[in-house]
């Protein structure tokens, strides 16, 4: 009785009119993310943190969600249309998708992945709301030795999942929990890296690292592409019901594409761009014509489709219950559940007053609401919303520098924020370029905290003997199995290919090293190597509460690093294959890509120069009006447009709306000051 009272009473929250209106606006937020390729989940989930300060959870949680379940939906329809993306984990619906397009099959296509995909959205919120009552007996006989391990295992797991070289993955989570016990002991109260920093005291935000590592390396790729988003007009799209009734021909198809989406997202670092493929290669297996997928097969749209949108409820499972973040957009999330002042785990499962369930079924409600207002919103307006993808990147590009430097200061209201900002988009860029994956650092960064408090529990509660409960042995034999399974595979793959016909390279030129090599990696990870051995040495006047989890984690991360540095030295790193997209007509020079590479690097430091001497006032309209003239060569029409709608929108919402107290620049300081 109370999970029905809980349920309806989240649906009543949902509906609260501020709770509905912050929905819709992260809604439309999720419609131009998801249609645009270069933005991302991640990094508009990063952009949009620092509004939900001022909001109440569940408030927040419509507004963050309602922009995170819609992104995959419309990020499908640019994978129809182009053959580009509009998220990362819609690639797999290029495949069939576009193959149906040049087949003048679009509107069909439209209409088998945007049905399929409510399908799938509908079936993930039911999935989150019956997961409930079978996980609230397993999480609540956890104890904090269980919880520290289900951290390591998410991080492993994403560390492991997210690249071709799970040592590089590791080693990043490490860092990232390492930057975590940056600032004062929440038991002790001594200082931990704050070289005097009064800023530091509370740590290095999460906002500004995760806006540095995700935002501004995009905006540096979309710069490099230097074109429109899409180069292709759009035809007709008639056949949109066909596609429609696709999806109730193969049902079946599409609820076993649905669970296998919930399913294998419960597992962390397992995305929807890894459940999409999955969901193709079964569509493929069980039908009996495989030969027509790839070539514009509808029921290689419609597994995608379901799988997409069904991977949302899986990945809320584990953070909720455990509070092991199961993607990097559920790792920023974890981020708000931080803000909000609420720990993942328990407290989620039980009926209120003791918890908070009925905030648990918000969730479900806001996964299923939002995905059948954005497929009503796109079957009524499919035409208009593929147009939105020939917007130039010059337009986007100064918008996004904007909210990055709007959503860092906006945290804590300090200009140091914006410099970490620069730090770790430099940071996130150079990862990025040496193939260096940059989620297991973010979570690290996010689940720190939580694990420290969780290590300090178990040491203090149990002794060493908490490494010899059962639970922590199974979880810490699933780390293994997470950590090394995917080095097997992978070296399986490489012996595989190396003895095919055909092949360049014999067994031994694939498994040999390359001999001594020097360069950029080396350099980066002998950068780590004296920063984590720097770390460690200052550690060891923290005293044994401030010092043990540093220890536990900075030791093993500086060995790792060294087998790193070993591996680089002999040039045993495995290198990146591209796959050019069939629809790359023309390749980008070098020496352009340098250029634009350095112009937006430039641009990007000089829109902090101008906010930090002119204040955001001044400087959000002149910075805007002076890339759009001189670096989009856009004309004066559409300069005056932007600029002003961009100010309108930054006025509105920051100084109006949220009351955010922007200082005034240097030099408007210093002149005043002179008077």
């Amino acid at each position: 009785m109370d999970m029905v009272s809980a349920l309806f009473s989240g649906l009543l929250q949902v509906f609260n009119w501020s709770t509905f209106s912050l929905m819709m606006v992260g809604i439309a937020v999720g419609f131009v993310v998801g249609i645009l390729p270069g933005l991302g989940g991640p990094t508009a989930m990063a952009l949009m943190l620092p509004f939900v300060f001022k909001m109440n959870a569940v408030e927040a949680f419509a507004f963050l969600l309602g922009m995170t379940a819609v992104t995959a939906t419309t990020g499908d329809i640019t994978s129809v249309l182009f053959g580009v993306p509009g998220e990362p984990t819609t690639a797999s619906t290029i495949v069939d998708g576009h193959a149906m397009s040049r087949n003048g099959e679009a509107g069909r296509a439209l209409g088998a992945v945007l049905m399929s995909s409510l399908v799938g959205a509908v079936f993930a919120g039911f999935a989150l709301g019956a997961a409930v009552p079978v996980i609230r007996p397993l999480v609540l006989s956890f104890g904090s030795p269980e919880f520290f391990m289900l951290a390591i295992l998410g991080i492993s797991f994403v560390a492991a999942l997210s690249g071709e070289d799970p040592l590089k993955g590791i080693i990043a989570g490490g860092i990232g929990l390492m930057l975590a016990t940056i600032g004062l002991d929440p038991i002790s109260g001594i200082q931990r890296y704050t070289f005097g920093q009064l800023f530091l005291w509370d740590g290095i935000g999460l906002v500004p690292i995760t806006i540095g590592f995700y935002a501004i390396p995009e905006t540096i790729e979309l710069a490099v592409l230097g074109s429109s988003i899409a180069k292709k007009e759009v035809g007709e799209l008639g056949g949109v019901m066909e596609g429609v009734k696709d999806t109730f021909r193969h049902f079946w198809l599409v609820i076993r594409c649905s669970a296998l989406g919930t399913v294998i997202a419960i597992i962390p670092g397992m995305g929807a761009a890894t459940t999409q493929w999955l969901a193709y290669a079964h569509a493929v297996q069980s039908s009996p014509n495989k030969e027509r997928f790839g070539k514009g097969d509808v029921r290689g749209v419609l597994g995608p489709g379901a799988a997409n949108n069904s991977t949302l409820g899986g990945s809320l499972i584990t953070t909720i219950a455990f509070g092991v973040p199961a993607s990097v957009v559920m790792a920023i999330l974890l981020g708000a559940f931080i803000i909000q002042g609420i720990v993942p785990g328990p407290d989620m499962l039980l009926p209120p007053p003791k918890g908070k369930l009925d905030l648990t079924f918000s969730f479900v409600w806001v996964i299923i609401i939002s995905n059948i207002i954005t497929v009503a919103i796109c079957f009524l307006f499919l035409k208009p919303l593929a147009k939105v993808t020939q917007v130039r990147g010059g337009i986007i590009i100064p918008i996004i520098l904007v909210l990055i430097y709007l959503g860092a200061f906006a945290e804590k209201n300090a200009f140091e924020d914006m410099v970490i900002v620069l730090g770790f988009g430099a940071l996130g860029w150079i990862m990025e370029k040496l193939d260096w994956p940059r989620p297991p650092v973010l979570l690290g960064l996010v689940l720190g905290p939580l694990s420290e408090n969780r290590l300090f529990l178990s040491t203090d509660n149990y002794g060493l003997a908490w490494t010899h409960r059962p639970g922590v042995i199974g979880i810490f034999i699933i780390t293994l199995i997470g950590i090394f399974y995917p080095i097997y595979k992978n070296r399986r793959e490489a012996k595989k290919k190396a003895l095919e016909p055909g092949t360049s390279q014999t067994l031994d030129e694939a498994t040999q090293p390359a001999g001594m090599q020097f360069g950029a990696r080396t350099i980066f990870i002998g950068t780590l190597i004296v920063i984590l051995a720097a770390a460690l040495w200052q550690s060891r006047n923290f005293g044994y509460r401030a010092g043990l989890f540093p220890w536990v984690i900075g030791i093993p991360t500086f060995v790792l690093c060294f087998l790193q540095l070993a591996r680089d030295l002999h040039g045993s790193h495995k290198k990146k294959d591209a796959h050019p997209s069939e629809d790359a007509e023309v390749e980008i020079a070098p020496e352009v890509i340098r250029k634009r590479t350095l112009d937006v690097i430039c641009w990007t430091v000089g829109f902090f120069l101008a906010i930090w001497l002119l204040g955001f006032s001044i400087a959000v309209p002149l910075m805007i009006l002076l890339y759009l003239k001189v670096a989009g060569n856009e004309s004066w029409l559409m300069t005056a447009q932007v600029t002003f709608f961009s100010w309108l929108f930054y006025w509105g919402l920051f100084e109006k709306l949220l009351n955010v107290p922007f200082p005034e620049g240097l030099l408007i300081g210093l002149f005043k000051g002179g008077q």
